[in-house]
């Protein structure tokens, strides 16, 4: 089988290493396209392609259409939005994602934007510790019970609410269950989100729920930018100059938010929950994995296009 790894931003190097020598001893085909300019080199490259591998690349109906030998995309990473799913159950792809590859590295990144906030952004202001607050996390997944352990290893009090978690499964996971994000927010000095982009979830995250946050809370974003109403988001950092927002997802808005609120936002300058050595390794080998255990036995256990 051809199996193309298109990467605008690139793997490490051991790690395109490692994902040609699991495919090819394997016996399939590798292709590696990277640094690509436009989205038409794409569009040309997976013409003969029958598996692909991608990171944040676009596979948009267009990529799906222009690869009809194509039967299986794998997204090195959890999120898979820049997949469009619809165009690919259409022609009978199956996309996969690679679940818990990078959840270390999104984890150790909450946890230090938390502290980074809690100390105004290292400048010589007086900051405050972590130890003894309360945070709540928003979907209690691969990244957020990691962040949940490691916050309560720093001695913070760990609530969790998930839709697709049992009460006894979070207790299980280490963290207190609340029955409702009224209460999450609510109750928590800060709040850290790990929930998909979804029609349900998109601009959920708005000026009610921030402003239910308690006196000097910190909302720390490692998902989406879609997720958080970002006009919610500004009101409510005008009505509650106590309140910080720290995202490693640039809102549309930044730069006003930046100008208007100062070192009470702050956003990383690329998304970077997974830029680690290790998750980039992780993620890109296990995504071979997938491809060759897929064309060997059919196993589709991380498919998300069911």
């Amino acid at each position: 089988m051809k199996v193309l790894v298109a990467t605008q931003k690139p793997f490490a190097a051991v790690a395109v290493k490692g994902i040609k020598e699991i495919l090819e001893g394997a016996g399939h085909e590798v292709t590696v396209l990277e640094k690509y300019a436009e989205q038409a080199d794409l569009v040309a490259a997976v013409a003969d392609a029958e598996a692909m591998i991608i990171r944040s690349d676009k596979v948009t109906a267009e990529v799906i259409a222009a690869a009809p030998k194509l039967k299986i995309v794998v997204r090195a990473g959890a999120g898979y939005d820049n997949v469009d799913l619809a165009a690919a159950s259409g022609h009978g792809v199956v996309v996969m994602n690679t679940p818990g590859q990078n959840s270390n590295a999104v984890a150790e990144l909450a946890i230090a934007m938390m502290i980074y906030m809690a100390r105004t952004q290292f400048t010589p202001a007086t900051g405050s510790e972590i130890q003894g607050k309360t945070l709540g996390i928003q979907a209690f997944g691969n990244v957020g019970r990691l962040v949940g352990a490691k916050a309560e290893a720093l001695g913070m009090k760990v609530k969790a609410i998930d839709p697709f978690l049992k009460p006894e499964q979070i207790v299980a996971g280490g963290a207190e269950p609340v029955t409702s994000l009224d209460e999450l927010y609510g109750t928590c000095d800060y709040v850290s989100v790990h929930i998909p982009a979804t029609p349900q979830t998109v601009g959920s995250i708005g000026y009610d729920l921030i402003t239910k946050m308690p006196k000097g809370a910190t909302l720390v974003n490692t998902a989406r930018k879609e997720v958080v109403d970002e006009a919610g988001l500004e009101k409510a950092l005008e009505d509650r100059p106590d309140l910080k927002y720290i995202t490693d997802v640039a809102p549309d808005n930044l730069e006003v938010l930046k100008e208007k609120f100062g070192t009470r936002v702050f956003a990383t300058p690329k998304k970077m929950g997974a830029q680690t050595a290790e998750a980039n390794i992780n993620a890109g080998l296990a995504a071979a994995r997938q491809i060759v255990d897929y064309f060997a036995t059919g196993n589709t256990r991380f498919q998300v296009n069911k």
